[in-house]
């Protein structure tokens, strides 16, 4: 029987989206699992049977149980842990059960003792309970330190499979984290990978564990491709009703007079404390909901004429959204039906609407001020906005940016970007077969972007930063289309080549035509498909028993 750790919730992103594709997907292969996560609506889960929640007495309240339509059963435990939720990033994301959501790196040592004090004591019930025989734990930290302890002192075996976010955010920036981790990898039977790039990040993150390398086995990354899939180009329209039609209940985020207030308050000559205030006023609203008007948006592309440019992500700086909306103007220049539709929340979405408005308003300083105070708007990485900074400079230098600018104040308008809120796989399932061409500018290395799969899926056409997971997932499937076509897929992450990139290979991309759809979803379904996974994980549990 294997149990499976995850710290989070079922929904949203990442390893969110591993844990939950991947659960179900072992309930469709026939394996029997139970799953410690922290998901407050556990009934919205088909596969989940049986939901408990753990309090920190011990003592244990069944929330449910029912009949599931899949081969075998997931139950799943949640063990309670007052009001705090450490994560790898800061995040203006509001969690239901948590009022105090804290970066891991300014945890003291006692908090961090509570939350795997607690945590250790519903997984040991849980393994003592149901006969548990293997334990999987999802990042490098800090489930990896209660899959630990819970072994020492059960005698079950246990694998880690580490995502690049707690690696990258957390063990690499707090010696603290580093320790633990290091214990945990070294202590577990098996580490799984999601790829060649993961596999070589541990072991450069902990050289001095001279067999871990042998303790690596590659999962690959899934899709499901029975909710993603191909639709014909006259079926566009039909998908947005659909996708309308399963709003129709849901709460809604950003209303629009919140940004049509704050937007009238940008002009060309605003200093950055002023324009921070304005951004912070546009952040008072529920971020991780789809926008109030997003029907109507959608309603103004002509789904029959217009090309679709596509972002799905974390509202990030690292995510690379603000070299995409920087290669809009020149795009747009040559394409004019085009339209891009942005997909996700965060904090950079603000900071996006305040770049747009500027490039529109001919407010060329306020252009270079966004790009030169990325870090303070954003609260990202430092020199978040590195990659505009650049692209301007080589504009500049070629005796280009005025022409740059006067494009953008011809071209960029509000109906022709699209800020959709935040979508689930129920909505996006129906939006991303409408698009075009998916862009994927990543700053930061990704173990194994999952969006990039589901992009594939559905024959939009990815471009993506040519490193680490990205890069693995493009050649995966590059040997399926002319050499040619394959390297408009791959942006470079060379800083100072990532915007004229994102022009050149999205207008390269767009004048296919969607001539590789078919071809590039046969990709998917042969070498990524969930199922497939799930079988190959399931084997190696049960074998960390034998």
């Amino acid at each position: 029987m294997i149990c499976i750790l995850h710290g989070y919730l079922l929904d949203g992103s990442g390893s969110n989206v591993w844990t939950r594709a991947m659960a179900q997907a072992l309930c469709r292969v026939g394996q029997d699992i139970h799953l410690v996560c922290q998901e407050p609506h556990p009934e919205a889960f088909d596969f989940i049977t049986a939901a408990h929640v753990y309090d920190t007495d011990g003592s244990r309240k069944t929330i449910f149980e029912r009949d599931t339509p899949y081969r075998a059963s997931c139950v799943m435990h949640k063990p309670r842990l007052g009001n705090m939720l450490p994560v790898y990033v800061s995040t203006p994301d509001r969690y239901e059960e948590f009022s105090n959501v804290v970066p891991m790196v300014k945890l003291s040592d006692d908090e961090i003792e509570t939350y795997l004090t607690h945590n250790v004591a519903a997984v040991t019930s849980v393994v003592q309970e149901h006969g548990i025989t293997s334990i999987l734990a999802n990042h490098a930290v800090l489930m990896s330190v209660v899959a630990e302890r819970v072994s020492v002192s059960t005698g079950v075996p246990f694998a880690i499979m580490p995502h690049g976010s707690a690696i990258e955010y957390v063990v690499k920036k707090d010696q603290r984290y580093r320790s633990l981790a290091a214990s945990a990898f070294r202590r577990a039977t098996r580490l799984f990978v999601q790829g060649d790039e993961m596999r070589q990040r541990i072991i450069e993150t902990f050289p001095e564990q001279n067999d871990i390398e042998q303790k690596i086995e590659t999962i690959n990354l899934g899709v499901d491709t029975g909710v993603f899939g191909l639709i014909d180009h006259k079926d566009r329209r039909g998908n947005i009703t659909a996708l309308n039609t399963g709003l129709v209940d849901r709460k809604r985020g950003m209303p629009p007079d919140i940004l049509n207030q704050q937007r009238k308050r940008f002009h060309a000559d605003i200093d950055r404390q002023t324009l921070s205030s304005i951004l912070a006023a546009m952040r008072e609203y529920t971020t991780k909901l789809p926008d109030a008007d997003i029907e109507k948006k959608l309603a103004c592309i002509d789904w029959e004429k217009d090309l679709v440019l596509l972002f799905v992500g974390r509202l990030i700086s690292s995510k690379g959204l603000q070299s995409i909306v920087a290669a809009l103007p020149q795009i747009l220049a040559t394409h004019p039906n085009v339209r891009l539709i942005v997909t996700g929340h965060g904090p950079l979405r603000p900071v996006m609407e305040a770049l747009l408005w500027a490039l529109e308003n001919d407010a060329d300083g306020l252009v270079r001020n966004i790009a030169k105070w990325g870090d303070e708007l954003t609260g990202g990485p430092k020199k978040p906005f590195e990659e505009v900074c650049l692209f301007l400079e080589a504009l500049e230098s070629r005796g280009e940016l005025s022409n740059y600018f006067e494009t953008a104040g011809k071209v960029i308008s509000p109906e022709r970007v699209v800020f959709t809120g935040y979508l689930t796989h129920s909505e996006l399932k129906y939006l991303m077969p409408c698009c075009d061409v998916a862009i994927f500018p990543s700053i930061v290395p990704e173990a194994g972007p999952l969006v990039l799969l589901e992009a594939l899926a559905c024959g939009c056409f990815p471009l993506g930063t040519y490193f680490a997971g990205m890069a693995a997932h493009i050649d995966s499937v590059a040997n399926s289309l002319p050499s040619e076509d394959a390297d408009f897929m791959r942006l470079s992450n060379d800083t100072s080549q990532t915007v004229a990139d994102i022009v050149a290979n999205s207008q390269a991309a767009l004048a296919l035509g969607g001539v590789h759809k078919k071809t590039l979803r046969r990709a998917v379904e042969e070498l990524y498909d969930w199922t497939t996974a799930a079988r190959r994980l399931s084997l190696e549990l049960n074998a960390l028993n034998a």
